[in-house]
């Protein structure tokens, strides 16, 4: 159902389920890294450079919540949660923290196989074909290549990430209102919660700034909008 082979990093700690995943995702030609648990989890990204994670919530150790957050701080491969908690809140924490799509067990191979392709496809469009670059400040947005920069500096922005800026550069530090940015970083929810937008905005805000780029500011209640000029 997608359109290339991928890397999948599989974290369960559940053989049989690690063993089913590896079933269906490999009839399709993926390949797939094992984790048993969340600190060999975060190793394997590491080492590995997976082009998506599929993430249980509840292991030994670090819990997927803790590993999502190592995840996400790590690179920016997209993340399906594949858990059993199926509880609204559970939900809404794990995309909070970072996961760009989450799936209650037990699922069919076709709803695992849809779900992957759709990640991916947003990850693809986002990144989305050569064109011309936008500026903000210090910050380079280079859609084509999925690139942004401060000056000389490679930000390492994770998919959803990447979306909300864009979102924001193109603005031309006007203020964009909340429900405007949630959908241009989340477009496949037709509904997405506002409340993923702070903990998202607030990495990417970090990341930005820390680079000496401009700064992403909060208009209480209404919006955000990017600086036209990098801080002093």
């Amino acid at each position: 159902m997608t359109q290339r082979a991928l890397r999948i990093l599989v974290v369960d700690d559940d053989p049989a389920m690690v063993g089913a995943i590896t079933a269906l995702v490999g009839t399709e030609g993926h390949q797939v890294i094992t984790a048993y648990d969340g600190l060999t989890a975060v190793k394997r990204f590491r080492e590995e450079s997976p082009d998506l994670v599929l993430l249980d919530l509840a292991m030994p150790g670090p819990d997927g919540f803790t590993v999502a957050g190592q995840i996400r701080a790590a690179g920016g491969a997209p993340i399906l949660v594949v858990s059993g908690e199926s509880a609204e809140a559970a939900k809404v924490k794990a995309l909070g923290i970072g996961a760009d799509d989450y799936l209650v067990k037990p699922f069919g191979r076709a709803e695992l196989l849809a779900r992957i392709a759709a990640v991916m496809r947003r990850v693809d469009r986002s990144i989305g074909p050569a064109g011309h670059t936008l500026t903000a400040g210090s910050l380079t947005l280079d859609p084509g290549r999925h690139e942004a920069r401060v000056g000389d500096a490679e930000l390492g922005l994770t998919p959803t990430e990447f979306r909300l800026l864009e979102a924001l550069v193109r603005a031309g530090g006007s203020l964009v209102p909340h429900l405007q940015l949630a959908r241009a970083g989340w477009p496949a929810e037709t509904d997405p919660d506002l409340l993923w937008l702070k903990p998202h905005l607030a990495r990417l805000r970090a990341k930005i700034e820390a680079a000496g780029g401009p700064a992403i500011i909060a208009v209480r209640g209404v919006g955000y909008r990017i600086a036209a000029d990098s801080p002093a």
